[in-house]
């Protein structure tokens, strides 16, 4: 009996997407976190009367035929890349991006890596970096005896030093976009690296030719809606359940038939 079979396949779908879920829920506080999406296909089918087959030897056709599904597997999980809501934080070295574009940061490894995270602070020797130390690229550096740091929608940094009353202009943020946002590989720690499927970067001027603009003293939030995300979550047990009711009654009808006598 292929029920059986076929529902377990429904019972792995729905778990991986009930694991989907709760990984977009448990970073609902994380900055510039992207919410995911799991996405199924069809399995093959088993074709017991093929359709478009002759019915007869006058030529009729068979219009429908009869097909009987395997079951379903993960096609893939996408992350949705849409604008999270900016939170004011009143914090200068926070900050956003409005629009497409991420920053660009140096791993220890040498390799770049991309984030939506824009909350940054000052290094021992003055360069702007990340929660986890890795450097804002291009360098930026801030002197030590600056009072103010100013950054424009473009992405100009411009600090004001003690006994001064005119800005100097330091150092200049540039975003880096992609042709496929989906297809970046997430490293975690509000990371990502470029595949052949994202294509390569492309560096830019924020609010320049296409690239979102910058926003000082704010920071994108997660994108995941607390109701979506409970309904789907309702849904996706819901539709568990009945896939285990269905392996439930194949195992009591296969059982009828064992007890014929």
């Amino acid at each position: 009996m292929q029920s059986l079979s076929i529902a377990a396949t429904g019972m792995m779908a729905q778990q991986l997407n009930v694991e989907v879920i709760s990984n977009n829920i448990a970073n609902m506080s994380t900055s510039g976190f992207k919410r995911q999406r799991a996405e199924f296909q069809d399995l093959l089918y088993q074709n017991l009367r093929r359709v478009g087959t002759n019915s007869s030897d006058a030529g009729t056709i068979v219009p429908a035929g009869v097909q009987v599904g395997l079951g379903v597997k993960t096609a893939a999980v996408n992350r949705i890349m849409t604008q999270g809501n900016l939170d004011n934080t009143e914090n200068k070295l926070d900050i956003a991006i409005q629009g497409r574009g991420y920053f660009r940061v140096e791993l220890p490894s040498g390799e770049d890596a991309y984030t939506r995270a824009g909350s940054f602070q000052i290094s021992a020797d003055g360069q702007l970096v990340t929660a986890d130390g890795y450097t804002l690229a291009p360098g930026i550096n801030i002197p030590p005896e600056a009072i103010d740091v100013t950054i424009s929608r473009d992405g100009q940094v411009q600090v004001t030093l003690q006994g001064e009353t005119a800005s100097q202009v330091v150092g200049q943020i540039e975003l880096a976009t992609f042709a496929n946002d989906a297809g970046l590989d997430p490293l975690g720690n509000n990371l990502f690296t470029e595949t052949t499927a994202s294509g390569a970067p492309t560096i830019g001027t924020p609010a320049n030719d296409g690239v979102g603009s910058v926003l000082q003293g704010f920071l994108e939030t997660s994108n995941v809606n607390a109701v979506s995300e409970i309904t789907t979550l309702i849904t996706a047990q819901r539709a568990y359940e009945m896939n285990a009711k269905v392996i439930t009654a194949s195992d009591e009808m296969m059982s009828v038939t064992t007890n014929i006598k």
